[in-house]
């Protein structure tokens, strides 16, 4: 298959299929001690600091005004 012959809307719908199948087989997807330990690490940081973060209309307002 030539995926430069594709449409672009094709070639969406490929990536996205190809997405998908790997998805659905993440429990393949092996991962590292260290990068467990940094997922936990900031699950921690998530559970123990509520006011982690920005609510969604001041992200929405910084982008906004950053043009």
């Amino acid at each position: 298959m030539e995926i430069q012959s594709l449409s672009v809307s094709e070639r969406i719908t490929l990536a996205e299929a190809l997405w998908d199948s790997v998805a659905a087989n993440d429990e393949q997807i092996a991962i590292t001690h260290s990068q467990k330990t940094e997922l936990i690490s900031r699950l921690e940081s998530l559970d123990s600091d509520l006011e982690l973060g920005s609510s969604w209309e001041t992200v929405k307002n910084n982008i906004l005004n950053s043009r």
